[in-house]
């Protein structure tokens, strides 16, 4: 859009010198009012046509998405001038406990339906703002050193094999523990399984992984687990294994084990820039070479 002001600008401008041209040429030499405008008139219009300051958007987004993110946000800036603060990629419960905590940001990005619930029941964002922006897919991670090529969710569950999921505040680490407890692996607090789970509270103990289960307070962590042998297997988002490398993909957890992965966007509720937050949104998922961006690192539009 801001482009798009700058080609009207420059229409605009590019006709008040041909006008001007004109009239000299024609030889308007009259001073009546109707041609020279007061020095402060002339000013006040100068001022009207001059770009307005870019505003720098703060986001907090989930830790998956740094890469692509930070690569987008680039790409933005050269295309409109808009800059961004320090943008905070943490666990998506870190995310709202921060903004409980009175941290302020324009944009929220999380990694799971659940966690944006939670914001907009806490009131940090603006509900009608809210979308799906991605989908993603849980996998099973093996270190590249591993012997291990295949691997079932079956399999991992089995008691054969250390594994590493994310901790409650880490969406992927939800999903991972639904998908467990559909093959018994990990039993919820209120019985439920797969999908019906939220992934939290819950526990190990009495399964085949009982003191075989390392929790990361990240993704980061859960890969790097497996990257360094600490474990055998991980369980991580696809795009994961493009950010960090260093571990391969040794299987895919079923889509129906667990919820739909979805990471929803919505405006910051106490943001002073609400217009520019939705306009960077927008252009995020329909901006090709955006999208070429959020492809690379294993994102597909939801």
């Amino acid at each position: 859009m801001l482009k798009a002001g700058k080609f009207k600008l420059a229409g605009a401008t590019a006709m008040a010198v041909i006008m001007v041209g004109s009239f000299g040429l024609f030889g308007c030499s009259s001073t009546s009012a109707e041609e020279a405008q007061p020095a402060e008139e002339q000013t006040t219009t100068e001022q009207a046509f001059e770009p307005q300051e870019q505003v720098q958007l703060q986001i907090f987004a989930a830790n998956s998405l740094e890469k692509a993110l930070n690569e987008v946000q680039a790409l933005y800036t050269e295309q409109t001038g808009v800059t961004f603060a320090d943008t905070q990629y943490e666990a998506s419960g870190t995310l709202n406990e921060m903004l409980g905590g009175g941290a302020t940001a324009d944009i929220e990005i999380t990694a799971s339906k659940g966690t944006m619930d939670d914001a907009v029941e806490e009131g940090y964002v603006d509900e009608g703002t809210r979308f799906d922006m991605f989908t993603n897919d849980l996998v099973i991670v093996a270190g590249t050193d591993s012997d291990i090529d295949e691997m079932t969710l079956e399999e991992a569950a089995s008691g054969d094999y250390k594994i590493a999921v994310g901790d409650d505040n880490v969406p992927a680490g939800n999903y991972a523990k639904q998908a467990l407890s559909t093959v018994g692996a990990w039993v919820d607090d209120e019985g439920t399984v797969g999908p019906e789970s939220d992934g939290k509270g819950g526990t190990f103990d009495g399964t085949p992984l009982e003191g075989k289960v390392t929790e990361g307070k990240s993704v980061g962590d859960v890969c790097s687990y497996a990257n360094t042998g600490d474990v055998d297997l991980a369980f991580v988002y696809s795009s994961d294994v493009y950010r960090f490398g260093n571990v391969k993909i040794v299987g895919t957890v079923p889509a129906d084990a667990c919820k739909a992965i979805v990471y929803p966007a919505a405006v910051c509720a106490n943001t002073e820039n609400a217009d520019a937050a939705q306009a960077f949104l927008d252009w995020a998922v329909s901006d090709e070479d955006a999208l070429k961006i959020w492809q690379e690192w294993g994102f597909e539009l939801a």
